[in-house]
């Protein structure tokens, strides 16, 4: 047990030296406890849906997992405009879905695809923008959220950002944020912007697709395959095609990881919450640099609380691995029919210039 927890330390130390990653992902599980905890005071949830929870502490968590800054005051700036926009994302997802139908409510989900790569042009804070637009329509589209929520809703985003702000105030100049290193070669203005675009358009189309196949094939969970040909998407053919492998290398690692976990999950609820918590530390620790650790970790975490939730079907929590199968791979094929477009473009961007 010695030997066993000395590697573990040499592990972390190996790729968190300075131990900020560490320190970030215990922020990412004190704001999703904290708006879990906070969700149900009497006081707080009275009138208001199930929900509650589950939107405040998704929003939390996700806003600190995007928010990269180096000062308290330029974290908590954008943890409240992170917050809001997961709060935007589940409004329009209230307006939208009932113009498309209950069968089509998925389509939503689409405009958020392309968000989470089309404001990647804006910087971090975009990319962030973007991406709690999405997840704030994934979260009300998992709890079926109605015209009625929105006050729920709203409570949430404050609750949200009560539990994220906190925790990033009390972690100070301890966590330092990860860097993403610079190209090297500078892209013109024109190029940069049809590259987040074609990105967004990806994903987009991707999402259609996965929504199409889910209708008139049938899918357990199609979210969890838009969810990853969304965020499998790169700046380049090469990137996507290596973060789709790597995600689902992790997948299928973490997935049955946590299936193996279920006969514990009645019995010992407490220690499965702790082993999803400490999934999540190392999916803040890994994600910058190894994406398939870091989707392992996540896929682990969420089949964990699935179960420690009630959720013990197998065929539902393997769904989890084969849709994000789903989900990547028709990522990766939009982008190679999709290829020759940004080719063409550089050409013509070339003789411009």
């Amino acid at each position: 047990m010695q030997q066993l927890l000395i590697s573990i330390d040499g592990w972390f130390n190996q790729i968190d030296p300075g131990t900020h990653r560490r320190i970030k992902g215990l922020r990412l599980v004190t704001a999703f406890g904290l708006a879990v905890l906070l969700a149900t005071v009497p006081q707080i949830a009275h009138g208001h849906a199930t929900s509650l929870g589950p939107l405040a502490a998704g929003f939390a968590l996700w806003a600190s997992v995007s928010e990269g800054r180096t000062t308290r005051y330029e974290s908590a700036v954008d943890l409240v405009l992170l917050c809001v926009a997961a709060g935007v994302g589940a409004a329009s997802y209230i307006v939208l879905a009932p113009l498309l139908g209950s069968n089509w409510s998925e389509l939503t989900l689409i405009s958020g695809s392309f968000c989470v790569g089309f404001f990647k042009k804006f910087g971090i804070r975009g990319a962030g923008l973007g991406s709690q637009l999405f997840i704030g329509q994934l979260l009300a589209y998992n709890v079926g959220a109605r015209s009625v929520d929105v006050g729920t809703i709203v409570l949430a985003v404050a609750l949200a950002i009560l539990a994220s702000v906190v925790p990033r105030m009390l972690s100070g100049p301890a966590e330092q944020p990860v860097i993403a290193p610079l190209p090297s070669i500078k892209k013109n203005a024109a190029l940069s912007i049809f590259s987040e675009l074609f990105m967004g358009t990806q994903a987009a189309i991707a999402s259609l697709a996965i929504v199409i196949l889910g209708h008139f094939v049938g899918l357990t969970e199609s979210a969890w395959a838009i969810a990853a040909c969304t965020y499998v998407v790169a700046d380049s053919t090469p990137g996507t095609i290596e973060r789709v492998r790597r995600r689902i290398i992790g997948t299928s690692i973490g997935v049955p990881l946590a299936i193996a976990c279920l006969p514990f999950a009645a019995q010992a609820p407490l220690g499965i919450w702790f082993a999803a918590a400490a999934a999540m530390v190392i999916y803040a620790i890994a994600l910058p640099e190894h994406y398939d650790i870091a989707s392992g970790a996540y896929a682990f975490a969420l089949i964990a609380t699935m179960a420690a939730s009630g959720e013990y079907s197998v065929a539902i929590l393997l769904a989890r691995l084969w849709e994000t199968v789903i989900g990547g791979a028709l990522g990766m094929a939009v982008l190679l029919l999709m290829a020759p477009i940004p080719q063409r473009t550089r050409r013509i961007a070339g003789r411009a210039h």
